[in-house]
Parts: structure tokens; sequence; C-alpha cells
């Protein structure tokens, strides 16, 4: 179980387990081991993630596409995977794929297009608020105080080509759905927010931002000594979500490209420089990086994997189909291996195991638990997905696996 202030005491209320996106389980399931992986699928329609207010309430996000989107909120069987019941369409707008957390005071929360909304846990909707930009915000996080902070994707979108000039981070109060807060970074980003504390970080196309969030003055500040310049590199794209993990900020560069996904990024990328993990420390701003691969054309579309247990950092190449790990407290490369894996990792600290994926046009998507200390695949089976995912799995209450693509839900299970 997790506490995390501001959000709900289950062990996953929101995207990537919370607002660090650490994507983390302590525990250790025997089951990840062998030929013996079980699955149950169902087929969804643009699903993004699934998140857990109990053991038994599991609630799946789902959304249409084009410039008046709308998302809604299915109550799912966690074993069945069968719904149990529905939200009324919520009204979005532009299309990027957006958020749902489980919060403390009980209620879901929705951002997606321009609008976060409210729902009670029988998805009724209780709140609505519109954010300022014609855009779409790409999810948020939840503060201590249990303020939502949201901002505007700042990227290309299938339907409208171009980077943004800045964008723009809002602050919304749960209880009033009202906006108390907002304030412009000057550059565009890309990535989702990440947040640890009051502290709010945000990957811009060329820097690493920092805010800082007063909960009883409700101001939102730009922390004018800490903007590190990441990208540094010729040829080289802007990074996506940041893990926060043992004092630094990671996530991976080349992002650009991520729009013209079409089942796959295999052979989308735009790159002309190595991809690599980039390394923010919190305390200094030193910027240091771990080289994924040296191909061109590389491209990513979320953040790298991080045990600070064994102080192990995984990045991968989805362009590329190349996946790579580094002990980064010895700057020490470990092992590097062919995998088309573009999703958002999982990483089992208990028993140093991490959960990736590999896609092919002829056999779909499999999950695949490797070993992070040897890069040795410890297990492998089918999720029946027809597309690669480029969003985000869940780790069930016992350990199981919650994979979802744009077109497939599918708990994998021993």
């Amino acid at each position: 179980m997790n506490n995390i202030p501001g959000y709900f005491p289950s062990h996953w209320p929101a995207e990537d387990g919370g607002p660090r996106r650490e994507q983390f389980s302590e525990l250790h399931p025997d089951y990840l081991l062998g030929d013996h992986l079980r699955v149950t699928s169902r087929t969804v329609m643009v699903a993004t993630m699934v998140v857990f207010k109990s053991e038994s309430e599991m609630y799946l996000l789902c959304h249409t596409g084009g410039e008046s989107a709308v998302s809604w909120v299915e109550q799912v069987d966690s074993l069945s995977l069968e719904m149990i019941r529905r939200s009324p369409d919520l009204p979005g707008g532009l299309t990027w794929p957006g958020g749902i957390a489980v919060h403390e005071n009980g209620s879901l929360y929705v951002a997606f297009g321009r609008y976060v909304h409210r729902l009670s846990s029988d998805l009724e909707i209780t709140g609505v608020c519109e954010l300022p930009r014609n855009r779409p915000y790409n999810s948020f996080v939840i503060l201590p105080d249990g303020s939502l902070v949201t901002k505007d994707f700042g990227g290309s979108l299938p339907i409208r080509e171009g980077i943004s000039a800045d964008c723009e981070v809002c602050v919304v109060d749960p209880e009033s759905m009202s906006i108390r807060a907002r304030l412009t970074v000057p550059e565009a980003s890309i990535a989702r927010l990440s947040a640890d504390g009051n502290s709010v970080y945000c990957v811009g196309i060329s820097r690493f931002w920092r805010l800082e969030w007063d909960p009883a003055l409700g101001l939102l500040v730009l922390d004018e000594n800490f903007s590190p310049l990441y990208r540094t590199v010729s040829g080289e794209g802007y990074g996506w979500d940041a893990v926060i993990s043992d004092g630094s900020a990671w996530f991976l560069n080349n992002g650009e490209a991520s729009d013209k996904y079409q089942g796959s990024l295999r052979g989308v990328g735009v790159a002309s420089a190595p991809t690599a993990v980039i390394r923010v420390d919190l305390a200094s701003g030193l910027v240091s990086r771990f080289e994924v691969s040296s191909l061109m054309g590389g491209v990513i579309a979320n953040p790298p994997a991080v045990d600070p247990i064994r102080g192990i950092v995984v990045g991968y190449d989805s362009g590329n189909g190349v996946l790579t790990a580094w002990n980064y407290r010895e700057n020490r490369l470990l092992w590097s291996r062919s995998l088309n894996h573009a999703a958002h990792p999982l990483v089992f600290r208990g028993s140093g195991y991490g959960v990736f994926s590999d896609y092919s046009t002829e056999n779909g998507e499999s999950l695949i638990v490797i070993d992070l200390e040897s890069g040795s695949e410890m297990a492998r089976c089918s999720v029946e997905s027809p597309l690669q995912s480029v969003i985000f799995p869940s780790i069930g209450p016992q350990g199981e696996l919650y994979y979802v693509s744009f077109t497939t839900l599918t708990r994998v299970f021993s």
C-alpha cells in the first residue's frame, strides 16, 4: 500500500504509481519466472491506463480521437476485465493521451483535452474545470495539499504540426475545480510533469525546469536558479517524462517523431545523435548522460526505468529496437540487447526485475521480464495486442501485471 500525500492510499493510485514516476513495486512475485504465465485479454478503444482505489476497484481510462475528442472511465473487474460501469462521455477537445488518478478525498480526477473532470467512485460527474489554452493537457500530478497540477502539451499532433513557443502550468483546486495559480514556462514542453513534495518538475524542449508551490500563499514560482540545459548535442531531440529517484531526475532524449506512430515507433525516428538517458542532479543541476544507442533515427516517447537499490538505469531506443542498462554509480555499461520496447517500463525492486515489451508486426506484442543486473530474460508471454504499446502498464495488488495498449487490456498472472 502506498501512502503518497494527496493520493488515495492505494497500491497504484495513478499513472507510474505516483508523481515521482518511479513505476515500481517492492513485491517479489515468484510467478514472474519461467514459462507458466497466463493472460486474460479484452479489446478496448484507445485505452491509456488503469489505476486502483482498492484491490477490487480498478478504473480504466479511454478516449476517442480528433479535434472534438471525448474521454471516459470504466470501472473494470480486476480479474475478468469486464466492464462493471461506465462514466458519461467527458468533453475534451484536441487529442493527446490524458491521465487519471484517485485523490485522497476519494474522488477520481481525469485530465484530457482542455478539461479536468471530477468523478465519484460510481463514475458520476461531480465537477469540471475548463483549462485556459486550446491545446490538450497531458495529465497531471497531485501535490501534498491535494492540488492538481497540469500543463498543456506543446508538441506536434497528428492533425497539427509544430512546437509551441512556451507552456503554461496550472494549479487546480480539487474541491472548487477552479484554477488557483498559473505560470508560464518560457519554452515548450512535451513531457508530462513530475513532482516530489511541493517541487514540480517540467522537462522543456532544451532545459529542465523546477517550479515551487506554496500552498499557504497559493503561489507557483519558477526556480530562477535551476534550469539546467540538457540538450547540448547536435542532432539530438527533446526529452520526455522524468523519473525522480535517488536525488536526480532521469529522462530520455530524442523525443521527436512520436506523433508519427502508426502501430509502432520502429523506424519513425529522425534524430541524428545517439539516444541517451539524461540525468539531472536535483541539488547541483549537473547533467550527465548514459548512451543507449549510437544508431541514427532514434525515438522514444516515455521514461527510463530506474532501480535506486542497485544503482541501475535502463533506457531504450524505440526507433531502432535497443534496450541498454548502466550501473550509474560506477558509470559502467551492464548490458545491451535488441528489444522493441516503447511503453512505460515497470520495476520490481524486491527482485531486481524489470518489465518491458517486445513488438513485432508478425506476432504482436509480448511482455518480457528481465533481470536488471544481467539482462537475462526471465519470462515472456504474448499480451494479444496487434499494436505496440506507447502508454502505461500497471502493477496489481499481488504483483500481477496490467498491460494497456490502444487496442488491448491484458492481465498477466500465474
